[in-house]
């Protein structure tokens, strides 16, 4: 990885690429902590630092590098346009016209690409309401100008803080954006990997207060074991995969032969990435988020006790959230691989899976090994993001996000470096050619 950052460097289109890249990261990093106007950031800050605190939005705190409990202009970071692009890889599935649109090339894309920037402002807008509304019902972590009745005051204050999340969401979209014209590319998962990155020396911190503060020695040494074994894991299933063999039949076109070559059809383990975690953890949420909206009466309902349940650190929540990674990366798989479609071009381009028979049998064949394959990935999924909330129930640590950041950061590096790479060969051709 080093080495390739070391060699990217030496190439100065790379290099310029690598300073814009920065510069955006450290525009939004900027942006991540200055606040809203009206906001008291210093009782918002306390608010979230204590150990009741919702957890969705301690999970939203984590995916925005800190920007909520700044209450910041980019407060919503990058989690409406991930989760726009997640509807929308969805409805491609369901709705005919982005199924359409999804085949079109790079025409479709850009349709397909405008429909994600139109989801985006409007969840950032749904977003900002929701954040803007636990502000004013949490008590002193808005201005006074919206704990008393001031008329158009009031509702001055109220869109300015809105209006501004979302005008951030639209801007962090941009800037992921420019990163990916002008940059070296992967524009919003560069800025999601800086501002999980960004929390590093509070997780630092934190471990040395458990560490000689609190004296909880083992819990520490093994959450730093624990972390270095997630990493190498996680390297290591990323690069996995399972090779199907194809072979070729030979024909004569003209005067020229085509095909009698082997190949194969590679499929990932972890093919769906962090998507399942991010769709049951986002799930998963929702049930904490309306118990933060509940008062003390209200919690102590049958209804707030349901919701309680789903507490992060529970074992009812760590059983629903295995369950649900896995059954988010069978769905996820299903839409990226269609086995019939895939027979059915082997079998237009004399292509076929030694000692299978084209047609049926082969589609089934394929469904097989991607099930399995889909499951291994699954369960490494669960248990990274299971992992934690055990490690934090045993050694009383709260590091029950922990699992996510890592896949994230770890999938993100991982793309860069290969990212570089690829320019790099491109640049190798180019030069050659000339």
């Amino acid at each position: 990885m080093f080495q390739t950052l070391r060699n990217a460097w030496k190439i100065k289109e790379i290099r310029n690429k690598i300073l814009f890249t920065i510069l955006i990261v450290l525009i939004f990093r900027i942006g991540s902590v200055i606040p809203v106007p009206y906001i008291d950031v210093e009782a918002l800050r306390t608010s979230m630092a204590a150990p009741d605190t919702n957890a969705f939005f301690s999970y939203l705190s984590i995916l925005t590098g800190g920007g909520l409990e700044y209450g910041a202009i980019f407060a919503m970071s990058v989690t409406p346009y991930i989760n726009s692009s997640i509807i929308v890889q969805l409805l491609c599935v369901a709705i005919p016209v982005f199924e359409r649109w999804q085949k079109e090339g790079e025409e479709g894309q850009k349709k397909l690409a405008q429909v994600t920037r139109y989801a985006t402002v409007i969840l950032a807008l749904i977003q900002g309401v929701a954040f803007f509304f636990y502000l004013k019902n949490g008590g002193g972590q808005v201005s006074s100008y919206l704990s008393v009745e001031r008329g158009f005051e009031t509702v001055f204050a109220a869109f300015v803080i809105v209006l501004a999340f979302t005008a951030g969401s639209a801007l962090v979209m941009w800037l992921g954006e420019m990163i990916d014209e002008k940059g070296i590319g992967n524009g919003i998962s560069i800025l999601l990997f800086a501002g999980i990155l960004s929390r590093g020396p509070q997780a630092f911190g934190a471990l040395w207060q458990y560490f000689f503060e609190l004296k909880q020695y083992v819990a520490v040494i093994g959450i730093i074991i624990a972390f270095l074994v997630i990493i190498a894991f996680v390297v290591w299933m990323t690069a996995a995969e399972r090779r199907i063999p194809i072979q070729y039949a030979k024909r004569v076109v003209g005067n020229k032969m085509y095909g009698g070559q082997n190949t194969h059809i590679p499929i990932k383990v972890n093919m769906s990435g962090v998507m399942p975690i991010i769709f049951a953890s986002s799930i998963l949420m929702v049930p904490t988020m309306i118990l933060g909206f509940m008062n003390t009466a209200q919690q102590a309902s049958t209804f707030g006790k349901a919701l309680q349940l789903f507490s992060v650190q529970g074992v009812f929540y760590a059983v629903i959230y295995f369950i649900l990674i896995i059954g988010f990366a069978y769905f996820y798989a299903t839409i990226q691989f269609n086995p019939i479609e895939m027979a059915n071009n082997l079998r237009k381009n004399g292509g076929a899976i030694p000692g299978i028979r084209p047609g049926q049998p082969t589609s089934d064949f394929i469904s097989k090994i991607l099930s399995r394959i889909t499951l291994m990935g699954a369960i490494f999924l669960s248990v990274i993001a299971i992992l934690p909330i055990v490690i934090g129930n045993v050694g009383k640590i709260n590091v029950s996000l922990g699992g996510t950041s890592v896949l994230i950061m770890v999938g993100v590096a991982l793309d860069i470096v290969r990212s570089l790479e690829s320019q790099m060969m491109m640049r190798h051709y180019k030069g050659f050619l000339d």
